[in-house]
């Protein structure tokens, strides 16, 4: 075991320590983790995923730990800070994907995730259990069911792609949301 941590020790040295004393590393988290979590509520507004995130940035400091290089200006506490700042603006841009992804569905897909009620909370799981559903379709059906629903094609680009009549593109697209309902009962049964 080692000594107990130093209090005085700068967060450069801290941080350098830890590469050979991991254990050490927990220190830097105390330091920062209250403050990452109240810098990250004006940007992500779920405390669960900004707890994820948190964690995810502490990852970074610490694999890339070697890159960090002391620089005039450039603190310790201004690098980390950037690492946070980067990891939530990704998450909240990908976030904002999958929501204006999930807005544009048709209803009666959205309707075939599991439980309704978390589909607000957690819509990339509904998502991914549209994915897993259509994955399971015959292939004529998937593939204009992934076109159309997951691509965002119009029912007339799906025709010019699949080189087919609107009609067509119609029927298969019926018979795909027939299908993925019922898929969704059967799986919610197993």
């Amino acid at each position: 075991m080692f000594d107990p941590i130093d209090h005085k020790l700068s967060d450069e040295a801290l941080l350098a320590r830890s590469q050979s004393e991991p254990a050490r590393f927990a220190e830097i988290v105390a330091r920062y983790e209250a403050a990452f979590l109240r810098k990250g509520r004006n940007i992500i507004r779920d405390d669960e995923r900004l707890k994820d995130l948190v964690q995810d940035t502490f990852v970074k400091i610490y694999l890339n730990a070697k890159k960090f290089q002391p620089q005039a200006g450039a603190s310790f506490k201004s690098w980390a800070y950037r690492i946070f700042i980067n990891t939530c603006f990704t998450a909240y841009k990908k976030d904002k994907r999958e929501r204006e992804f999930l807005a544009t569905l048709d209803p009666e897909l959205l309707a075939l995730a599991p439980d309704e009620k978390t589909l607000s909370h957690e819509s990339r799981w509904a998502f991914n259990d549209l994915l897993v559903l259509i994955s399971r379709l015959p292939q004529a059906l998937r593939r204009v069911a992934r076109l159309h629903l997951v691509e965002g094609h119009t029912q007339e680009e799906v025709a010019v792609i699949e080189g087919v009549t609107i009609g067509a593109v119609r029927t298969r697209l019926h018979r795909a949301k027939r299908a993925l309902r019922e898929l969704s009962l059967k799986l919610e049964l197993v």
